[in-house]
């Protein structure tokens, strides 16, 4: 299969600013804060399945990418990468920025971190569109279509755990304290169920 321009938008799903490396990090990191064993198991089970979602891309861009001829790499302007990299997948962004865990971010504040969460998923659909749009590979779309279902999944399990978050705050302002943190507060604060 020939590289095309499609691919470039793979790499960043794969090491992209709002890609699945980034996200399983997140995930992966933001977990031993939760002060919620609920919490930080949808934490486990989401970064596990985004390290999944990355195998994923980096299998989409070496099947468009391994076979490609010298005069193909040259045509689809596919030479820089290529000098760095040979076909080999490396997380990059569309744009070819390395990944660099400064697009992400991990807070200690359960709240902080699960809207941040809900926003990382909103942004990894937002990225999955963008490539439907301009793919036109049948193949490749039924795997991106499903990774952007994923998405829109991971998006609802956080803002269920954001209600789950501070239902179990006695504050009406949830946003005055750090429950990780403020450890006294948060014991002080939980409704007892």
């Amino acid at each position: 299969m020939i590289y095309s321009f499609i691919s470039d938008y793979h790499f960043s799903e794969y090491g992209g600013p709002d890609g699945e490396l980034g996200a399983s990090l997140r995930y992966l990191s933001q977990r031993f804060t939760m002060p919620l064993p609920e919490l930080k198991a949808t934490l486990t089970d989401i970064g596990t399945e985004e390290l999944n979602h990355l195998e994923m891309i980096g299998a989409i861009v070496y099947q468009l990418t391994k076979d490609l001829t010298e005069d193909e790499i040259k045509k689809q302007g596919f030479e820089d990468y290529f000098v760095d990299h040979t076909t080999g997948v490396y997380p990059q962004s569309a744009g070819g920025s390395p990944f660099t865990a400064a697009s992400m971010q991990v807070k200690g504040d359960p709240i902080t971190d699960l809207h941040e969460n809900m926003a990382a998923e909103q942004k990894a659909r937002s990225t999955y569109d963008n490539i439907l749009r301009f793919c036109d590979d049948y193949d490749v779309k039924d795997a991106i279509r499903f990774l952007r279902e994923r998405e829109v999944v991971h998006y609802q399990r956080f803002g269920e755990n954001l209600r789950l978050m501070t239902d179990k705050l006695d504050e009406k302002n949830f946003y005055a304290f750090n429950p990780s943190f403020d450890k006294k507060c948060f014991k002080n604060c939980m409704k007892k169920k």
